[in-house]
């Protein structure tokens, strides 16, 4: 039976969860913006201005206990989104986790047993794989444009070395983590959307991965130039992680999949990059915000034998085989922010909650994508080599 009143959402983390603020505003007939949490009291406040009404809470416990609420969004640090994500679900509430959904496999298990036993809805806000393009590649490998898929491209490439740093040259999370870690510490951006094109848990898994780390070089650089040469972050020994992650991933069924993170390296911004081939289509992304996303479908494109075959604009295939959300939402989802992803991620969110249906990206896909982080870390340990990908559905893929 369909739920009709509001949800009421806590907000977990006020400054990323701040992003949502115009997607709640789009679903405010659907969902009621009830709490928020967050250690500032700076932060609070500019809540309160923004919402009388809402209740304010330090403690993230005291949320749960006290709050009259129906579900959170964690938008905390990422290295706390599995432990709140379990004490939510433990609490009757329905969770929506900002990425990555959890560090270490431990974790990802404890995830997926609690969600299991509590029957609460789970989802993981991964935002990439609701941007326009990727969802119209999705439509089109759906409608079987792309024949039998056999390899894939995914890579976020975000310079994020001002991030790591406060302003008295102290590491902030961000930088503590990549101190202490070295390996792809943030795959799901790149893995997301390339995933769902493939199939995987719907048909197909991931089995092994292999991940290769660069050296520190960017971000020492960067710690020498802003903080002098004499910085302990300045030194050779300071960074564990490297500046670029690069991780190949082999599916059941043999496609291959290569991802590149890298928020470290001086580059212009543009953060993203996928490529998908099949034995009819082939996808390649913009390079830059000026570039269109390119692809070639064998007996459509222009070009057709292997010597004179021709790029052309995958929006000349957006009439036909626009997603059919982007088709009914785009005005409203372009002014939620993040390119449309935070505006369909709640959409989807409210819709498991009040129509009790499974969230497109669910606890199994939120911990398969996530668990790339610490499986990465034991194969940089290992000098690269392969290691097993568990199957978190056991068997039911």
């Amino acid at each position: 039976m369909a739920i009709t009143q509001p949800i009421q959402l806590a907000v977990v983390g006020g400054h990323r969860g701040g992003s949502f603020k115009l997607a709640l505003q789009a679903f405010r007939e659907r969902v009621t913006l009830a709490a928020i949490c967050d250690l500032s009291e700076t932060v609070l406040e500019r809540w309160r201005t923004e919402h009388p009404d809402i209740q304010t809470f330090t403690s993230y416990e005291t949320l749960l206990d006290q709050a009259n609420i129906d579900a959170v969004l964690l938008a905390t640090p990422m290295e706390l989104h599995a432990a709140q994500a379990v004490q939510a679900l433990r609490a009757g509430k329905h969770v929506l986790s900002e990425v990555i959904a959890a560090t270490t496999l431990d974790e990802c298990w404890q995830l997926v047993e609690t969600v299991e036993k509590t029957k609460q809805v789970y989802m993981l806000a991964e935002n990439y794989c609701y941007m326009r393009p990727n969802m119209l590649v999705r439509n089109l490998v759906e409608q079987g444009i792309f024949g039998e898929l056999t390899y894939a491209e995914g890579a976020y490439i975000h310079d994020c070395r001002h991030l790591v740093f406060d302003e008295k040259g102290q590491t902030t999370w961000r930088g503590d983590f990549r101190r202490n870690f070295n390996g792809n510490g943030y795959p799901t951006h790149s893995l997301g959307p390339v995933a769902q094109w493939l199939g995987i848990n719907r048909g197909d898994r991931l089995v092994s991965t292999a991940t290769w780390m660069s050296p520190a070089k960017a971000v020492q650089a960067y710690a020498r130039e802003r903080f002098g040469p004499d910085h302990p972050s300045a030194q050779d020994s300071f960074w564990q992680h490297g500046d670029s992650a690069t991780t190949v991933i082999q599916t059941a069924k043999g496609a291959v999949i290569v991802l590149r993170v890298d928020s470290n390296s001086a580059r212009p911004h543009n953060m993203t990059h996928y490529v998908l081939q099949g034995t009819q289509a082939a996808y390649l992304s913009a390079r830059h915000h000026q570039e269109e996303p390119l692809i070639w479908i064998n007996g459509r494109s222009p070009g057709q034998s292997p010597g004179d075959a021709e790029w052309e604009s995958l929006w000349t295939y957006s009439e036909v085989y626009e997603h059919p959300a982007w088709r009914a939402w785009r005005t409203t989802a372009q002014q939620a922010g993040h390119g449309g992803g935070d505006f369909f991620i709640l959409r989807d969110f409210i819709d498991a909650i009040q129509q009790r249906t499974k969230p497109p990206i669910d606890v199994y896909d939120a911990v398969t994508w996530s668990s790339i982080m610490p499986l990465s870390a034991a194969s940089v340990a290992q000098g690269g080599a392969p290691v097993a990908v568990p199957d978190f559905m056991r068997g039911m893929a």
